[in-house]
């Protein structure tokens, strides 16, 4: 058992890399830039040059203690005509817009020179001080340097240049910008001009050792050993799981607050379901056929039936006060301040907790139940069953001593998927009674786009996937002696 333990949890590591990398791909290729997402930026550019420079530098200061600066693996593979710095342009669609361009003309020399001068010609515009008379002006010049950031089709370049000149042509009070204009136009001709198609197909490998995107976001940057120094990333494995988009707070302190809720909901929720789903699913299979057994099933089935959030608004209008019984709270888990008496905060709690931890159960106690009653009645008709009452075995033993041991294969099943389910947390029921828990978390996460705690959940969710089927395989093995992972033939 402990070779089978072992070669599993060797298993893991490939595992949670393949899973690491996965949730790190599409994080990184999520819509938005979480930068401008944390600076609540809506990208307005009728700001002066000073203003504009001052928020350039809090882009990339942000950016950099993201660690967005750095490449995004180990290595790339690409073709000669991407620079192994293109990681280094702060916008997003600054770099998807440059790499067209290179793939396009084949020459980085000459599409980082044309990006350059644009940024140059877009600092001369930001320099001239706007009035009455070149307000409209500045505007449609400004309008067309976006334009030009984000198009690399030689036509749409060329109408861009076309109404730039005409602008430039009309309006004297935008002359102070022309010569960078020009410039701009002479680096993109001779980028055109000196075009090497051939070089897209010439491939290449860029290796950035462990500075890169993916090794800060697992390991950190900060020493294994030693202090850390402030700023200094130390990666998932170490706990620091980023930082949220919404609040700028440590992702940990955020998820923390919130799965404390959610497992102490949760294992109140399996305790209960546990309890009562195992004997009502041993006593329905036992007295098959019966007003007993027909009586469980369909009460059962009922419950199972009915949606937990149309039982949670019914509980909340019937027994929250209102037109009818005033018996809970509707919401919340209540006022007391965390250095309140001990036992006065659990009974608060207490109290808050019993109409979530019943809209949470009893759907699982049905679903529970049924399985129960399945895997008994597969065990009750085998041979050392019939066997056991041959021997005159009193019943109480043959069913809860011999059968139930064995038919416990369905449960330990689903008790697997009690571990991820014990940080997702429920969608429904916590935000219906307003519960600070992982599922209102995370729905607040993925309707703000916060990827750092949606990554880190699905995370933590995979992990706990993998340790409940490894839990499940033990205990596969502890209830059914028929089942053994030594290998041994018998």
């Amino acid at each position: 058992m402990l070779k089978y333990i072992f070669k599993r949890l060797l298993i893991f590591v490939p595992t949670l890399f393949a899973i690491s990398l996965l949730t790190f791909v599409i994080s990184i290729n999520a819509p938005g830039d979480p930068v401008d997402a944390m600076l609540n930026k809506g990208g307005g550019g009728e700001g002066q040059v000073s203003q504009k420079l001052a928020t350039e530098k809090a882009y990339n200061n942000l950016r950099k203690q993201l660690g967005l600066d750095l490449p995004v693996f180990y290595f790339s593979f690409t073709n000669a005509t991407v620079s192994d710095t293109l990681h280094k342009v702060p916008k997003i669609d600054h770099r998807i817009n440059l790499e067209r361009l290179a793939f396009e003309n084949g020459n980085w020399n000459d599409v980082a020179t044309y990006y350059n001068d644009i940024r140059e010609f877009e600092n001369a515009v930001f320099s001239i001080q706007k009035n009455e008379e070149n307000a409209a002006a500045l505007r449609k010049v400004k309008d067309y340097i976006a334009s030009l950031y984000d198009s690399y089709d030689a036509r749409k370049i060329a109408v861009v240049f076309s109404n730039l000149d005409f602008i430039f042509s009309g309006s004297a009070n935008v002359q102070a910008a022309r010569p960078a204009y020009t410039a701009v136009k002479n680096a993109y001709h001779s980028m055109v001009h000196n075009r090497s198609e051939f070089r897209k197909f010439i491939p290449s490998i860029h290796f950035y050792g462990t500075g890169n995107q993916y090794h800060r976001w697992m390991f950190g940057e900060a020493p294994w050993i030693g202090e850390a120094k402030p700023g200094q990333s130390k990666g998932f494995m170490r706990g620091d799981f980023g930082i949220s988009y919404q609040d700028k707070r440590p992702v940990s302190s955020v998820l923390w607050d919130a799965v404390r809720w959610t497992v102490l909901i949760s294992v109140l929720s399996m305790i209960i379901a546990y309890v009562f789903a195992i004997p009502l699913g041993v006593t329905s299979a036992v007295k098959k056929g019966t007003k007993t057994e027909r009586s469980i099933t369909t009460s059962l089935f009922v419950l199972y039936s009915l949606p937990n959030f149309w039982i949670a608004t019914m509980m909340i209008i019937f027994l929250c006060g209102g037109d009818y019984l005033d018996w809970f709270p509707a919401f919340g888990l209540g006022t007391l301040p965390e250095d309140a008496p001990f036992w006065e905060r659990f009974a608060e709690t207490t109290y808050h907790l019993i109409l979530p931890v019943a809209c949470w159960t009893y759907g699982s106690l049905a679903f529970i139940s049924r399985q129960m009653r399945g895997g008994m009645l597969n065990v009750i008709g085998q041979d050392y069953i019939r066997t056991a009452r041959a021997k005159g075995l009193d019943e109480n033993t043959v069913i809860w001593k011999h059968a139930l041991r064995n038919s416990l294969i369905p449960i330990i099943t689903l008790f697997a998927n009690i571990f991820p389910l014990a940080i997702s947390g429920s969608f429904v029921i916590e935000s219906i009674f307003s519960i600070p828990g992982m599922g209102k978390v995370s729905l607040d996460a993925l309707v703000a786009r916060n990827y750092p705690i949606i990554f880190t959940v699905m995370m933590f969710t995979a992990i706990l996937t993998l340790v409940g089927n490894l839990v499940a395989d033990v205990l596969y093995a502890v209830v059914d002696p028929r089942i053994s992972f030594s290998g041994k033939k018998k």
